[in-house]
């Protein structure tokens, strides 16, 4: 018989020892990362004393969830994982897991209404248009370049680009109307790109992310070595706390739990912040972010994947 949410409230009184089922894999583009991060959970849950194991699952195959569980770490992302479908599965059948509702997760993998919350909740946000067939037409004359391009619901950077003239700048947006049925264009922001972890009620330090090429793309996060992640940075301290402080409010705008990270970038000129996502699942790999900021105020992967467990049994 399967673990309830009823049960969950003793689990709470000692995490010595749990049935977790960590879920990675999925049905995503990201699934690659998926599954790096989950074998690095489960690797984590199991030097912590948990019985886990790490499960694949799809909309197609739900089998994973039929194992008893104490806990579900969900290490899925993109689709499936991150768009609130398997936390409303969890939720049907009564299972505990990690991070942020149904409703959250949706709205955070939904760029323009993620966009549109951060506007109404004073989180600043690069000017956009949301593209699709019938509005092709006249992009260039309404949206300057360069321009930002991707899709409307996707993650780590897949089919993102910076377009430069005006006919890139359709031809590209008109690739992803042919495969997504719509584009979200962005006003470029030409400086430096910051991320900032939450975990809880707090926000991580921030971190400045220098690729070596020209954005921070699917390669640069998970494939090459030369990215920089710098934490030492020489900004203001009042500018630092007020990008923590407007991440905390991304966070908590979208109804995020437990953990997340956000994604900025800096007007160079102005030093203004322009907040770009929330990742309600970021990753769990050798190059993640948010393990990274965890380290800095002295949480180690293990007890970063611990806290998660604890947040998230407490969570409404």
């Amino acid at each position: 018989m399967m673990t309830t949410l009823a049960a969950c409230d003793a689990s709470r009184k000692s995490l010595r020892c749990l049935e977790v089922t960590v879920l990675a894999g999925g049905p995503s583009s990201e699934r690659e990362v998926s599954l790096d991060s989950g074998r690095a959970v489960l690797e984590a849950m199991l030097r912590l004393g948990h019985r886990a194991k790490m499960m694949d699952i799809g909309p197609d195959d739900l089998s994973a969830l039929e194992l008893p569980a104490d806990f579900v770490f969900v290490a899925l992302h993109g689709e499936f994982g991150e768009d609130g479908a398997v936390q409303a599965e969890l939720e049907k059948r009564g299972l505990c897991y990690g991070g942020s509702g149904v409703q959250a997760s949706r709205d955070a993998m939904d760029k323009v209404t993620a966009k549109r919350l951060f506007e109404q909740h004073g989180v600043p946000t690069p000017p956009y248009e949301v593209v699709q067939a019938h509005t092709l037409s006249g992009l260039s004359e309404r949206f300057a370049v360069p321009a930002v391009v991707k899709p409307v619901a996707s993650g780590s950077s897949v089919d993102t680009t910076i377009e430069r003239t005006a006919e890139g700048l359709y031809e590209a947006a008109r690739a992803l109307v042919d495969r997504y049925g719509a584009a979200l264009v962005e006003r470029y922001i030409d400086g430096p790109e910051l991320t900032v972890g939450v975990l809880g009620d707090r926000a991580l330090p921030v971190c400045e992310i220098r690729p070596a090429g020209e954005f921070y793309d699917y390669h640069a996060k998970y494939v090459a070595d030369d990215t920089e992640y710098l934490f030492d940075l020489a900004y203001p301290p009042e500018f630092l706390l007020r990008v923590q402080g407007l991440s905390l409010q991304a966070h908590q705008a979208l109804g995020c739990q437990v953990f997340s990270r956000v994604d900025w970038m800096v007007d160079a000129k102005t030093m203004e912040p322009f907040a770009l996502e929330v990742n309600t699942i970021p990753g769990f790999t050798s190059h993640s972010l948010l393990p990274k900021a965890a380290a800095r105020v002295g949480l180690s992967f293990d007890g970063l994947c611990q806290r998660i467990v604890e947040l998230s049994l407490k969570k409404k």
